[in-house]
């Protein structure tokens, strides 16, 4: 086992990006940060450090428990890796979640796929 790895193998290798080329591009727009710092793909971690990923509108936190640079199951991501997020992060998450679903007027806007079917039969019958 190795003692250091790239962040972005690391990221990719830990399941928080689904491929490398996503968690290379992460780390280049500044999501990535090790100890308040912004870090690029290259940058080497170690057993101990905190990752800290944003993924709007949260900043998630992980320490790293393996250096790890090859993928590995779902069932032993608990492993590689704790999750430290504060409960804070959580709540914004929620928050969002709930006032992000905004439900329209009726009548305005693009018709639903039921109100499009509704409109095609009256069409329809009045022909």
């Amino acid at each position: 086992m190795t003692t250091e790895a790239r962040i972005d193998k690391w990221l990719w290798a830990a399941r928080i990006y689904k491929t490398r080329t996503l968690a290379a591009a992460a780390c280049k727009r500044g999501q990535v940060a090790i100890g308040g710092q912004q870090v690029k793909p290259s940058r080497m971690v170690r057993v101990g450090e905190v990752v800290e990923v944003r993924k709007a509108p949260v900043t998630y936190s992980f320490r790293i428990l393996q250096a790890i640079e090859n993928r590995v199951g779902a069932k032993l991501v608990p492993e590689v890796l704790e999750n430290v997020t504060p409960d804070d992060q959580y709540e914004l998450l929620e928050m969002s979640r709930i006032s992000g679903f905004v439900d329209r007027a009726r009548g305005t806007g693009r018709p639903t796929k039921k109100e499009r079917r509704q409109l095609d039969d009256f069409f329809d019958l009045s022909d």
